[in-house]
């Protein structure tokens, strides 16, 4: 039978028409951003490609989503939502094949965004000297803050809580996104674009974007690898590099890109690949 993907909400009505969990091969839960939820209004994103990858291995799956476009995981830990407890502590007599988790990159842009010029992980160059590279932009000691005050203690709860039910050592995977192209590419008409926002309210001259876009992306990946040191069952999905980047100024669909921060059904499909190929691996 083909791979299925649906969200949390649907599931009982599925259920109630017949659907089987047991007869999939694998079973997962997904948890996380718009890289496992939507790319846009109209764009679905990475299991709408996932799941026809795993059926050309003849590897029949059931994906129950609970995603949630600009979802964090500070947001997913404060929240630790019923439906996601609910998952793990059901009833039914099967387990998950594996966890995947799309967060921790809405976390870094937030905190390059939002806060007013200076006060977040990025430095107001406002009329200072101009470093040398992009990656003087980034202020140290408010990365360490974000990572060890909140993206740590985050993910640990996370863990535990899988730890803590019949999931016990399931094994989990974890998005390490690609390294985008900060541009003036929203995903919404009108909408904001996140990096091209952070770094202009910040004063920082595009010239050093590509650096600082490569060092913000570096900092996000070498989080997770500590989430997943001394974790047998965390594994990073080798997804960095993988997607042909968005020309520098283009302000929509581009290359592997459909906007600023999320692949197009090209990327998608590049990005199915790797995620395929990690968890024939593991499970």
């Amino acid at each position: 039978m083909p791979s299925l993907a649906i969200n949390s909400n649907d599931f009982q009505k599925h259920f109630d028409n017949g659907l089987v969990p047991e007869t999939f091969k694998h079973r997962f839960l997904v948890e996380g951003d718009s890289w496992m939820d939507r790319s846009s209004v109209t764009q679905p994103s990475l299991l709408a490609k996932l799941a026809p990858a795993m059926d050309a291995l003849g590897d029949d799956c059931l994906f129950i989503n609970l995603s949630r476009f600009g979802d964090t995981i500070r947001r997913i830990n404060e929240c630790l939502n019923p439906d996601f407890r609910q998952w793990l502590r059901h009833t039914f007599n099967w387990k998950f094949d594996a966890i995947l988790l799309s967060a921790g990159g809405n976390d870094f842009i937030d905190a390059a965004r939002d806060p007013g010029p200076g006060q977040g992980i990025l430095r107001d160059l406002r009329g200072q000297p101009l470093p040398a590279s992009g990656h003087e932009c980034i202020r140290r000691d408010a990365v360490a803050d974000l990572v060890n005050r909140w993206l740590d203690p985050s993910f640990n709860n996370i863990h535990n809580e899988i730890e803590a039910s019949k999931h016990a050592g399931t094994p989990i995977f974890l998005n390490s996104y690609d390294t985008p192209t900060a541009r003036n590419a929203p995903a919404l008409k009108d909408g904001r674009s996140w990096l091209f926002e952070a770094y202009t309210s910040n004063s920082i001259p595009g010239t050093l974007w590509p650096d600082l876009t490569d060092s913000l992306f570096n900092d996000i990946q070498t989080t997770m690898v500590g989430w997943a040191q001394g974790r047998a069952n965390v594994h990073i999905v080798p997804t960095d590099g993988t997607l042909t980047p968005a020309a520098e100024g283009s302000t929509g669909n581009d290359a592997d890109w459909l906007n600023e921060i999320h692949p197009n059904a090209r990327g998608w499909t590049k990005l199915a690949g790797v995620w395929r190929d990690a968890i024939k691996q593991v499970i």
